[in-house]
């Protein structure tokens, strides 16, 4: 088999809010939701200029669990900026808790990190 295409599909509880925080701090454009009767979100692709990120609200009932729901994450997305401080700035910016400011690292990126306990 050979794959065209893969895409990171992240389940977490407020969808809409972890939507409404990758649009103004990454600069992200919504191309698609899919609500259920009751206002889930069974599925909103974000561009992240030529990148696509999918995400849904939790679906217990079908035991889809976000990371908190669970007690943490089985994985991580490493996104390359162009400028790390600028986007960190606007992370806190927009509610999130910096874990470590950015700073050169030892294999060549500048990076920093939110609260990995957050959405």
């Amino acid at each position: 088999m050979k794959a065209h295409e893969m895409f990171a599909y992240l389940h977490v509880g407020g969808a809409a809010n972890a939507i409404e925080f990758h649009t103004k701090v990454f600069g992200a454009t919504e191309t698609l939701r899919l609500t259920d009767p009751g206002g889930r979100i069974q599925h909103a692709e974000l561009d992240f200029g030529g990148t696509t990120l999918i995400l849904a609200d939790e679906f217990p009932e079908y035991g889809i669990r976000g990371p908190l729901t669970l007690g943490g994450a089985s994985a991580t997305i490493h996104l390359l900026v162009d400028d790390a401080d600028a986007v960190v700035r606007r992370a806190a910016e927009a509610g999130a808790e910096v874990e470590s400011e950015p700073q050169d690292q030892f294999y060549g990126e500048r990076s920093g990190e939110r609260d990995p306990g957050q959405r």
